[in-house]
């Protein structure tokens, strides 16, 4: 969980937060990650959170479009939000957001457990600079 205070840097990311703990301290963990990302949506609604839920987004690959995925929610038309009902968050389901954000070019994201007895949570910043783009370029075309 990433503990840092958001309120001041991140009130955006720190709404979603807590409408997340909201769920959490109702619905408890167990149920499956539907019934969480429906309680989710109705406390987006409630406390005036704009959201997508399940919106499209294109991945792209050097510059092209290769293919799209569902987001569970997209918040504020750029903050990706990944739910999961698990024991507990891995390397694999951070490696997962992280390449969303890579793919999509946007630059924040939140991996949201409610699996746990404890919700879960991490933020993740992603900035990719212009001089990184270079890499994409084949010295030996």
């Amino acid at each position: 969980m990433d503990g840092d205070d958001h309120r001041g840097r991140d009130p955006q990311t720190y709404a979603i937060i807590g409408a997340a703990m909201a769920v959490h301290g109702e619905l408890g963990y167990g149920f499956l990650e539907g019934v969480y990302q429906g309680a989710l949506e109705w406390e987006f609604r409630c406390r005036g959170i704009p959201y997508e839920r399940e919106k499209s987004l294109q991945v792209f690959y050097r510059g092209e479009a290769i293919a799209e995925y569902r987001s569970d929610f997209i918040c504020y038309e750029q903050i990706i939000v990944e739910l999961k009902a698990i024991q507990k968050l891995s390397g694999r389901e951070e490696a997962q957001i992280i390449n969303y954000l890579k793919a999509t070019n946007l630059h924040r994201g939140l991996l949201i457990n409610f699996g746990s007895a404890s919700l879960q949570y991490k933020r993740f910043v992603f900035n990719l600079r212009k001089s990184a783009k270079s890499a994409d370029v084949n010295p030996y075309p």
